[in-house]
């Protein structure tokens, strides 16, 4: 299996996008004149600051117009523009992130003081969807393990389980006759991969604060595994001893492991995931297909996390 070495190159010069660059410079100027108010609660686009990281790819980064449109975030709708259609009503500030569980040093964080634990690296990270659909996206956070070990996790914990927000008045998608999942939305990982230099919670992306349908205020990022496990807007964190319930698997276990790692050899009962296409490549819905990557192409890095395990049974 070949893997692009990550690049040593600046986004700014990986990343000529005319469209992105004139926002950019918009909500700069903006920015310099104090008009970033923000809209119904939510964080304002502003700019955020923050270095390449070595673990980028270098590949083409899907258009920024694809990744803030074409969005699975069930809590506003199952379509793929709800997200963009409806996400502005959800308020972002004040947010609060409460870290429990098997920890010493359990507490409650705001979203804010969240962003200034560690300073903000630019990783831009393959995702790639169960649903055979693919993204480049250039985020922006902090290692998840930052957090982890400033609450001090105790010997027994083994797993770490996250919650999202519920919130009715605000999400379309979480009430009424066709509500699709349980909510509140439930993902978890085991220790060892929450604390992988990979996984990042984002609080942003191209450059800019999250925007709602992305899962502002902050989210879990995770780029060897199915998009899914990526949990939006995160209210909950838990240290726990056993293997918590997520969303997914409890709604439809034979269709959606707890481990969720791309894996091409392992289909999904409906459709095949041994091919995928890329967002933005010859239009939304055009360009051709490409193999599929074992672990997305992070086997180099996240492959001696599963040493030992039949990853068929385990998917």
């Amino acid at each position: 299996m070949i893997i692009r070495r990550p690049s040593d190159i600046p986004s700014s010069e990986i990343t000529p996008r005319s469209v992105w660059l004139r926002r950019r410079e918009f909500i700069a100027g903006a920015a310099a004149l104090g008009l970033t108010g923000a809209s119904s609660g939510s964080a304002s686009a502003a700019p955020l600051k923050a270095a390449l990281s070595p673990l980028s790819t270098d590949e083409k980064l899907t258009p920024l117009e694809d990744v803030t449109s074409y969005n699975n975030f069930y809590e506003f709708g199952t379509g793929k523009e709800d997200p963009a259609a409806y996400a502005d009503r959800l308020k972002t500030r004040p947010w609060t992130i409460s870290v429990e569980g098997l920890v010493a040093k359990p507490q409650e964080i705001g979203i804010d003081d969240l962003i200034k634990l560690a300073p903000l690296e630019e990783r831009i990270y393959r995702m790639r969807c169960v649903e055979g659909w693919s993204m480049v996206i250039p985020w922006i956070g902090f290692p998840l393990k930052v957090l982890l070990d400033r609450v001090e996790p105790l010997g027994s914990a083994k797993f770490v389980a996250f919650e999202s927000a519920l919130r009715p008045d605000e999400m379309p998608g979480v009430s009424g006759f066709f509500k699709v999942l349980d909510w509140p939305y439930r993902e978890g990982l085991r220790l060892d991969e929450a604390m992988h230099p990979l996984t990042i919670l984002a609080v942003g992306l191209y450059g800019e604060t999250l925007p709602n349908q992305n899962g502002a205020p902050v989210r879990l990022v995770v780029p060897w595994k199915y998009g899914f496990k990526g949990i939006k807007s995160i209210v909950r964190i838990r240290l726990v001893e056993t293997q918590p319930e997520t969303s997914w698997n409890q709604q439809n276990p034979s269709e959606y492991g707890f481990y969720s790692n791309v894996n091409p050899e392992v289909d999904h009962p409906r459709w095949s995931q041994a091919t995928e296409r890329r967002i933005g490549e010859g239009g939304l819905f055009g360009g051709g297909r490409r193999p599929t990557l074992m672990f997305n192409g992070y086997g180099d890095q996240v492959a001696s996390l599963y040493a030992g395990m039949d990853l068929r049974a385990n998917y």
